[in-house]
């Protein structure tokens, strides 16, 4: 028994001693990687001219990036407002007495007659169309989302200032996990797209597991990249939205942007490579049970983005999951710090330089959750543009990690549940003193919430219409005798509440400031606020 102690002791050594120069060598990495984004223009390398004819590269282009045939969008810019977009490309568009733009949307039109994905539209978008500038700049996407919602290839959208240190790490995972990933650099320069393609039609919903997992394994080891730093998965939506056709990703290799040194694909330095279509045709594709086995392996460690699940979310064994609709936890098998100190301000700050990896990652998760209007309009078959599917909160500071004080409960459970003592700092504002004397009398069930609410600094009360809430807080501002800041999102609500104030609270009239609905008068005592107003030119006025 004691020679398997010492084994275990001297294991675990060898473990920590590991982990230790691991995250050396990924700070070194960071840093090499910081400097190369840094660098001049790294995008004008030659790119010689390729033994490929253009019938060939179209074939190559053709059988890679795959979508809806029968539609495509195009992109249109306007030379009056200098905005851009995409619509689909239909032989009637702006026809005088046929097309309805942009009243009706294209795809509600009665008068469709959309143009299908040709050769030749793959040659104008290669080539560009003209001898223009205007006209050589013909660009088009594709609909990645097929009618049956299976898709031919998942794609990444990168963007913000580290997306190049992002799209390491995300090809990193990639490269462990055997996943041919290729990296595209975006149309503007400023970010890019990490393609994966499939030998066949793949689900939809077990591409963007696959997906989400692969992200999932990505921030575990580089906890940095956090939720916001990628844009969306490319198909958008498990199922294809009711008369709609999912969201467009752009096509690359477009003539313009091309030479410009954009919309083309990078090597692991972010260097185009020479010639573009021998890469192209060099691309392994992923098969069906490749994927299938990535996705399960991650469905039983509880890998697929670990946090909270919405409550009316389907789940394909829903006899599987547990009554609080969590997953398994994953241990933290690096080395944990002996305690922590947390900062209690307007925020959670927690001192992140000694935070293994995998601690920061379940920290940003408790700040994270799924966004349910995305998977409510999934479910109903609409669009989910502009609907985030991950709502993330937490912040990353130089020196701390930022997270709401409504977690605080859960990082507190989380790291002594660690064996990590944990250092609180309060240094939250704790207001002026009110005389404000409750005029009222609580019904028994209003006096229970009222005392379990008092247990605690944050909280949420639920309850019916007409149950009192306004009078239940009242007493709550009565009881903590501090001034009080109350936030509405209607002025019919700041006019409810100055109103029950005045009937509840013994104060001046005077004392309750009102902003919004065209007034600012705070008095710093007790004050009703519309929320759209504590903003002015993206700075808050209180």
């Amino acid at each position: 028994m004691q020679s398997i102690r010492d084994q275990i002791q001297h294991l675990t050594g060898r473990i920590n001693t590991l982990d230790a120069e691991r995250a050396e060598l990924i700070r070194e990495l960071r840093k090499l990687q910081e400097q190369l984004q840094t660098e001049p223009n790294n995008s004008s390398p030659i790119i010689t001219k390729s033994h490929y004819t253009i019938e060939e590269q179209i074939t190559i282009f053709l059988s890679l990036f795959r979508g809806r045939m029968d539609v495509f969008p195009k992109r249109w810019d306007s030379s009056k407002t200098g905005k851009a977009g995409y619509s689909p490309a239909c032989q009637n568009e702006w026809v005088r007495g046929i097309c309805k733009k942009p009243h009706i949307k294209c795809s509600e039109c009665s008068n469709q007659a959309f143009i299908p994905l040709t050769e030749t539209i793959i040659h104008k978008h290669l080539m560009g169309e003209g001898t223009n500038a205007y006209k050589r700049d013909y660009t088009i996407g594709v609909y990645p989302i097929l009618k049956d919602e299976t898709c031919w290839f998942l794609a990444v959208d990168l963007d913000k200032e580290k997306w190049q240190r992002d799209a390491s790490a995300f090809l990193e995972t990639c490269r462990i996990r055997n996943v041919p990933a290729s990296l595209e650099r975006s149309r503007s320069g400023n970010g890019g797209h990490i393609w994966i393609f499939f030998s066949a039609p793949v689900p939809a919903s077990e591409a963007r597991k696959m997906g989400a997992a692969l992200l999932t394994e990505t921030m575990e080891r580089t906890p940095e990249i956090g939720f916001e730093s990628y844009d969306r998965f490319f198909p958008n939506q498990d199922t294809m939205p009711s008369g709609g056709f999912g969201n467009l990703i752009a096509l690359p290799l477009q003539h313009r942007p091309r030479e410009n040194g954009n919309s083309i694909f990078l090597d692991e330095h972010f260097k185009p490579y020479p010639d573009q279509w021998e890469y192209l045709a060099s691309i392994r594709r992923m098969t069906l049970t490749e994927i299938a086995a990535i996705v399960e392996e991650a469905s039983i460690k509880g890998r697929i983005l670990g946090v909270r699940m919405p409550l009316n979310e389907e789940d394909d064994k829903p006899w599987e999951i547990c009554p609080s609709r969590t997953r398994p936890d994953i241990p933290i098998k690096q080395k944990l710090p002996a305690s922590i100190d947390v900062v209690l301000s307007n925020q959670l700050y927690i001192e992140k330089q000694e935070l293994p990896p995998a601690l920061k990652n379940k920290l940003i998760r408790l700040a994270a959750f799924q966004n349910p209007d995305f998977y409510k309009a999934q479910a109903m078959r609409l669009s989910t543009f502009g609907k985030p599917r991950i709502i993330a909160c937490a912040e990353d500071f130089p020196q701390h990690l930022g997270l709401p004080r409504g977690c605080a409960d859960e990082v507190i459970e989380l790291l002594h549940s660690l064996g990590i003592k944990v250092e609180i700092e309060d240094k939250r504002n704790n207001g002026n003193s009110i005389k404000a004397p409750f005029l009222g009398e609580l019904t028994a069930e209003q006096k229970r919430m009222v005392q379990a609410l008092l247990k605690h600094d944050t909280g949420v009360l639920a309850a019916t219409t007409a149950f009192g809430k306004t009078v239940i807080a009242a007493h709550i501002i009565a009881a903590r005798q501090t001034n009080t800041l109350i936030l509405v999102h209607r002025r019919q609500l700041l006019d409810q509440w100055i109103e029950r104030l005045r009937t509840f609270l013994g104060i001046s009239p005077d004392q309750i400031g009102i902003i919004g609905g065209g007034k600012y008068k705070p008095t710093g005592i007790i004050d009703v606020a519309v929320m759209q107003c504590l903003v002015k030119k993206k700075t808050v006025i209180v």
